[in-house]
């Protein structure tokens, strides 16, 4: 690989094929007591946390409906509010690019940062950035990005995936943090002080001084951003330590990649997510940084500013009257926080820079089905529902779940980089198609199901606690549960049967 250098991580892009499928992942996850034990302690904090700053909005439920109103519009006439943006963006003196999918949005950045000269960037966290794998990308073309968010700098210094998409370093504890700022950081930049210890405060302070640096060293910031203004051309990122507002401020060269999602029709609107986002996220009544910029000024800020709008994707996925809700997310991580299998199976297993249940339907849609990660993720889920419960947008991820099981296991009318396809059923699933095809003949048929519901409960006793043959992938997990020693049927009519002959 082009441009590396000592010290620097040179990991191939992130591709969805080279993870297991998440029962797999997840098998594994669940063996490491130590990450299970990172998980539960954050979680259960973040979401206690959470639960009493949503407790004191007395019209916390209006705030979410009005949220999930305005995102419903915007995706509906997203083709008028992206050209709005368009023209507002550049008439404040920004330019605007289109990019269809990770590849093209990856060679605009280069190009981008080719022109200005320069062969080092600094980052504000971006979701959409490692979507697309862009700091590999960049490092293949010999430019070196350097994220600047605390626990993406741990993610980046450790070598390792992001795990979470409000804490990406959740499955790292504080010791294991100090032994990477200690063994990592001089590769990188400025070494970790002498005898660094993992007390919050020293590790804070030797991130402060590793990245001061590059802030003042940098010409070349790239973003995301959580919202973009159509009627103003605005962009807004919300964050918690300060690194965004010198990544926003200080480069010369500002560059956004941000999905085109995340487009809000007005300022006013902005009102509704500035108060749901901070709570459900980080626990706050309002972000300690909420940063905003409109194109360029002179003598203020970045003197050239570049917005990539992302598709990879998007559309495809809005074209899915039951998926597109997944469009509304504003990444707080909420149903990260409340979710049984994320607690125990962690980020990576999710195969995507978005774990989780919003991973769980995002990714196959954003993706596709074709792999053996993505058809499995929407099973990554036991369809409580405290997702659901929890999401500032009201997103029903169950809902989405469901609905992408049945496209896995049965194929069907899907679009795909803008076309219209059919897809087939995914392998693996042939059992399950015969199984529900039984169960739909056997509930249309009352005859037979009352005989067989009567002869399961007298053969009761010597049924097994496991299922043979592609059963075995259902009972590996939990035992059957026991058939009743009578039918309800038949209690029904033997306890009340009498009662309603009389009325």
């Amino acid at each position: 690989m082009s441009g590396t250098f000592v010290g620097m991580p040179a990991f191939p892009r992130p591709t969805h094929p080279a993870f297991p499928p998440f029962p797999e992942a997840a098998a594994e996850a669940v063996g490491n007591a130590t990450l299970r034990g990172n998980l539960r302690h954050a979680t259960h904090t973040i979401r206690a946390k959470r639960a009493r700053a949503v407790a004191e909005v007395s019209d916390w439920a209006e705030l979410r409906e009005a949220g999930r109103r305005i995102k419903d519009h915007t995706l509906r006439h997203l083709d008028r509010y992206l050209v709005q943006l368009e023209e507002s963006v550049t008439a404040a003196g920004g330019t605007v690019h289109w990019a269809a999918d990770a590849d093209e949005a990856n060679r605009i950045v280069t190009r981008l940062v080719k022109e200005t000269g320069e062969s080092e960037v600094v980052k504000v966290k971006s979701m959409a950035t490692q979507e697309i794998g862009l700091n590999e990308a960049l490092l293949e073309e010999g430019i070196h990005a350097y994220e600047t968010d605390l626990a993406e700098l741990i993610v980046q210094l450790g070598r390792d995936r992001p795990s979470h998409i409000l804490v990406p370093a959740i499955h790292r504890n504080r010791g294991e943090i100090r032994d990477i700022f200690a063994k990592e950081m001089g590769a990188w930049g400025r070494p970790a002080p002498e005898g660094l210890t993992d007390t919050p405060a020293e590790l804070a302070e030797a991130a402060r001084l590793h990245l001061r640096e590059k802030f003042l060293r940098a010409k070349v910031g790239i973003s995301g951003a959580n919202f973009m203004v159509a009627e103003t051309g605005t962009l807004v990122v919300v964050e918690s330590e300060g690194n965004g507002r010198m990544c926003l401020t200080l480069p010369e060269t500002l560059i956004s990649v941000v999905g085109i999602e995340k487009v809000v029709p007005t300022w006013r609107d902005l009102e509704v997510f500035l108060q749901t986002l901070p709570r459900s996220a980080t626990a706050e009544r309002m972000n300690p940084y909420t940063s905003t910029w409109t194109g360029t000024t002179d003598g203020d800020g970045p003197s050239a500013f570049h917005l990539i709008l992302l598709d990879n994707g998007r559309t495809d996925t809005l074209a899915d009257r039951v998926g597109r809700q997944a469009l509304r997310c504003i990444r707080c991580s909420a149903c990260l926080n409340v979710c049984p299998v994320y607690e125990r199976a962690g980020g990576h297993a999710y195969g995507s820079v978005y774990p989780g249940p919003i991973g769980a339907i995002l990714s196959p849609q954003l993706r596709g089905t074709a792999s053996e990660i993505d058809a499995s993720l929407p099973y990554a889920s036991s369809l409580c529902g405290a997702c659901y419960e929890v999401c500032p947008v009201a997103i029903d991820i169950p809902e989405v779940l469901v609905h992408l099981r049945e496209r896995v296991a049965e194929g069907g009318p899907a679009v795909r980089e803008g076309n219209r396809v059919l897809l087939k059923p995914a392998k693996g699933h042939a059992a399950e198609r015969a199984a529900v095809r039984a169960a739909r003949w056997a509930l249309t048929h009352p005859g037979a199901l009352r005989t067989g519901q009567r002869l399961a409960s007298r053969t009761r006793r010597l049924h097994p606690r496991t299922l043979p043959g592609p059963g075995r992938a259902w009972t590996g997990t939990r035992d059957l549960p026991p058939v009743p020693a009578e039918p309800f049927r038949d209690w029904w009519q033997r306890t009340r049967g009498g009662e309603d002959e009389a009325k």
